[in-house]
């Protein structure tokens, strides 16, 4: 696998776990790690950063 699927599929990868959080916050879904309640303002902070890596996985996956 060279560089170039590599940041393909990473962002892909983050591509998909953005849309799982627009989702979380869309329909108020809970989540919790080992007990604690994760809140929603968490997962903005994630959707945030995991399209900044998908933005940029994607683009490093376009240039030749």
């Amino acid at each position: 696998m060279n560089q170039k699927t590599f940041s393909r599929i990473t962002g892909i990868v983050f591509l998909l776990i953005a849309v799982l959080h627009i989702l979380r916050m869309a329909y108020g879904w809970d989540a919790a790690i080992a007990g604690w309640s994760v809140p929603l303002w968490l997962s903005a902070v994630a959707l945030a950063l995991s399209l900044y890596l998908a933005y940029h996985g994607l683009t490093l996956g376009r240039k030749r």
